[in-house]
């Protein structure tokens, strides 16, 4: 087994990694990943008790107990080029050895929770609903750059995709990957389920339209009206395809559960988007700790 060097597994002075400045030992096995820094202490809030305190950048970590139940919430910021940063600093600090640089012959695997903002693509799901993401379908490239062989299911997916879209492959190449089946269980009652797509911006990738023309005109109705199976497409955002590729492949549990603060189909924004973001807090905090 080949050492990994110091240029490409990166741990500073405290024995922490780079990005996310968290150690081993610092990181539960649960772990709650937000967009927004401001978001990690709105979460934390609802601990029994807190352990650790750590910020580097706009990566937040904040790690304690609900209970009996050890968790991390930590903020990625925007977009797939930060879940990369993200999910391979988590994966490192749960399977390689800091002293050693080694893979650990034992591998350990992290249940994985997005909870995030989103803008709904159906016009029968709401601003202030709940979406969990049975899918999430990647138009960011970022798993692309990742050597795996496809399952068939996801590539049939992604193939549907691309032939009911008419969506230019020299723009992305889309991919698909499915959440954890078994995370997805505690999320029932209250939430909708379906394919989230990854865009990797938030204007002209989500078909937006303020001084600059797009190469893909009509990009919301052709998502709208997408049909794989007895799936659709629920929602967009930024990160759900690239934490469902990632975690995949490395054999972590993930699911991305998000408040619909925009609904694109009928043009409305959330009157309160706070408390929308907090009552998604609330409720999935509650099923997974029940």
């Amino acid at each position: 087994m080949q050492r990994i060097a110091e240029s490409e597994l990166i741990i500073n002075s405290r024995g922490a990694i780079y990005h996310l400045d968290v150690r081993p030992e610092e990181l539960a096995d649960t772990i709650i990943v937000v967009g927004d820094p401001e978001r990690v202490k709105k979460v934390s809030a609802h601990f029994d008790k807190t352990e650790h305190q750590l910020q580097h950048r706009e990566f937040i970590t904040h790690t304690g107990y609900i209970g009996n139940k050890h968790l991390s919430v930590i903020s990625t910021g925007i977009g797939p080029d930060n879940i990369d940063i993200v999910f391979n600093e988590l994966d490192a600090l749960a399977n390689i050895d800091f002293e050693t640089r080694l893979i650990k012959d034992k591998l350990s695997k992290l249940n994985i929770i997005r909870f995030g903002t989103s803008g709904s693509l159906q016009a029968d799901i709401p601003v202030d609903s709940f979406v969990a993401s049975t899918h999430g379908l990647g138009l960011d490239n970022l798993l692309n750059f990742y050597s795996y062989e496809k399952r068939e299911a996801d590539k049939t997916m992604a193939d549907a995709f691309i032939t009911q879209t008419g969506l230019d492959t020299a723009i992305t190449n889309p991919y698909a990957f499915s959440g954890s089946d078994m995370l997805l269980q505690k999320f029932g009652e209250g939430f909708h389920k379906g394919i989230t797509v990854t865009c990797p911006g938030f204007f002209g990738p989500q078909g937006r339209v303020l001084r600059l023309g797009l190469s893909s005109p009509g990009l919301v109705d052709k998502l709208t009206h997408f049909r794989f199976n007895n799936h659709r497409i629920t929602n967009f955002e930024m990160e759900t395809s690239a934490i469902y590729g990632l975690g995949k492949l490395m054999g972590h549990e993930c699911l991305s559960i998000n408040v619909i603060i925009a609904n694109r189909v009928v043009k409305e924004f959330s009157k309160d988007s706070n408390a929308a973001v907090e009552k998604l807090i609330v409720k999935s905090l509650e099923a997974l700790t029940t």
